[in-house]
């Protein structure tokens, strides 16, 4: 009997034994950590499940995309699966550290960094030209490098980093507002001349699309260049001590005329106008701009914006139109005559027909006043611009047989356009 008991007690120590290491290493049944269900794995096993479960990857969203970094992780995984009690529901203490966020934010920081650019506007004959500005980007380092850290150490599983618009210095809105049309100003001419309008053509497209910087003063002249076939002007009639005659460059003082009267009336200054010997009639009197060689045309910038000229000539027209930011004036010009003077007694020539060589005309002198409207329209001011004389042209006429009593007074014709 006794080997019997001592038979059967040795086996009850042996099942006991294996049964016990049968759950050696072993969660206990039904246990559940971060969510995880690790019951009866191996405690190796059940830690890596649940720290992959709760390493979920923290992403940094940037304005030059995503990234991933590194963090390193410490918890109580280990110990939890070891002494987690059958059926246990278990949350872990998990600490996130990211030991490089510093070097990392600042590589991150450099690659988010947007220089803005400013808008541009280029000014040729043909117009205005414009390009659009872009906004800037500056990254806050101090506030990401804060903002990352507080969501690294909350748990949370992303961050944006902290980024400020830098805004252009100049804008397209700002230039199209520097660029408004200040003034238009036309006159017309024969179409018929056809050397006048090769000149006055080829004055026009020189001064096109010159800018004007602030406080700086336009030289026609220098611009336009010397009047010469050399240069591209042919002969046409010029005014030359009184007397239309023919000259190289006949008809450009009808484009610096023109060209002043856009000017004035677009606020510019006048620091140089020469009137011609005679009046012409493209213009009213005091109001022409005399070039020569020896006489130049010169407008003076005051605003404190560039000022853009543009000019065309039609069929039987020039025009120029002045662009620049405006002021809030109008400006116009008022021309007066303050007395006629008549011509000499017309010369008379015996001849084979009846004509007219040359039609009298009378002199003048004469004002003009610079007068500037507010917005309302209201006068603000009236100055005088200048104050011109112009003398008078004698008549010469051929008759078939000289007679007294040749045609005198106001001709019957205008003297042609001259420059």
């Amino acid at each position: 009997m006794r080997k019997v008991y001592m038979m059967l007690c040795s086996l009850l120590l042996a099942g006991s034994f294996f049964l016990a290491c049968g759950w050696a290493g072993r969660v206990r049944e039904d246990v559940t950590i971060g969510g995880v269900q690790v019951g009866g794995m191996p405690y190796a096993e059940a830690e890596h499940a649940v720290r992959n479960a709760l390493s979920v990857p923290f992403v940094l969203h940037t304005p030059a995309g995503d990234f991933t970094p590194t963090l390193s992780y410490s918890d109580d995984v280990s110990a939890l699966v070891r002494r987690a009690k059958k059926g246990a529901v278990l949350i872990p203490q998990v600490r996130r550290d990211w030991v490089d966020a510093e070097d990392f934010l600042e590589d991150v920081c450099e690659k988010c960094v947007q220089t803005p650019v400013d808008a541009t506007l280029q000014f040729t004959s043909e117009g205005f030209t414009y390009t659009r500005e872009r906004a800037g980007r500056d990254c806050d380092y101090a506030a990401s490098l804060s903002a990352v850290l507080e969501a690294v150490g909350r748990g949370e599983r992303e961050a944006s980093l902290v980024t400020r618009v830098r805004k252009p210095a100049v804008t397209e809105r700002q230039l199209r507002a520097r660029t408004r049309l200040l003034a238009s100003f036309t006159t017309y001419f024969d179409a018929a001349k056809s050397a006048r309008v090769h000149n006055i053509s080829l004055a026009c497209e020189r001064i096109a699309g010159t800018v004007l910087a602030p406080g700086d003063t336009l030289s026609f002249n220098a611009v336009v260049g010397e009047r010469t076939k050399a240069n591209g002007f042919r002969d046409a009639a010029v005014i030359l001590n009184g007397e239309f005659v023919q000259g190289t460059g006949g008809g450009v003082c009808q484009v610096s005329t023109t060209l002043m009267g856009a000017a004035v009336r677009a606020g510019l200054a006048v620091s140089e106008s020469h009137p011609h010997s005679l009046s012409v009639g493209y213009v009213p009197p005091s109001q022409d701009a005399m070039v020569s060689r020896y006489s130049d045309l010169k407008l003076h910038n005051p605003y404190a914006f560039p000022v853009y000229f543009w000019g065309t000539t039609a069929k039987d027209s020039v025009t120029f139109k002045v662009y620049g930011a405006p002021d809030g004036k109008r400006y116009g010009i008022e021309s007066c005559v303050l007395e006629y003077v008549d011509p000499p007694p017309a010369e008379v020539r015996e001849g084979e027909e009846d004509r007219t060589v040359r039609a009298e005309k009378r002199g003048l002198r004469s004002e003009s006043y610079l007068v500037t409207y507010a917005a309302d329209g209201s006068v603000i001011s009236r100055k005088l611009l200048r104050r011109d004389s112009y003398a008078p042209v004698q008549g010469i006429y051929v008759v078939k047989h000289a007679q007294e009593g040749a045609p005198g007074g106001e001709g019957g014709e205008e003297a042609p356009p001259v420059r």
